[in-house]
């Protein structure tokens, strides 16, 4: 697999994430700000996010969609997902989209 189709294969992960909803918030994941990082190698797709707090009751659901959104997409054999605590996620890390719908803005 090669630089551009690793790029392409995270920016289509990336696009399939955001169909995945934190349903206590009612917005995706991408625009939160949870997702901080997609790596594609071989077949392979790591996702590294957080949570919006540390003992999150959607921690298995969450994980769990992202897992089957990124394992729909064509090439991806394997989806490890890694949620990391550091750094910690804050209502900064919101896209401005995401902000308006949640009244931060």
């Amino acid at each position: 697999m090669g630089l551009h189709e690793e790029t392409d294969m995270t920016a289509a992960i990336m696009a399939l994430l955001k169909e995945v909803y934190d349903p206590e918030l009612g917005v995706n994941i991408v625009d939160l700000g949870l997702v901080y990082g997609v790596e594609c190698t071989e077949g392979s797709a790591k996702i590294i996010m957080t949570l919006t707090t540390p003992g999150c009751p959607m921690h298995d659901m969450l994980v769990g969609g992202v897992k089957r959104a990124a394992a729909g997409l064509p090439g991806v054999r394997e989806v490890q997902v890694q949620v990391v605590w550091e750094p910690q996620w804050s209502p900064e890390q919101m896209s401005e989209e995401a902000k308006g719908w949640l009244g931060y803005i």
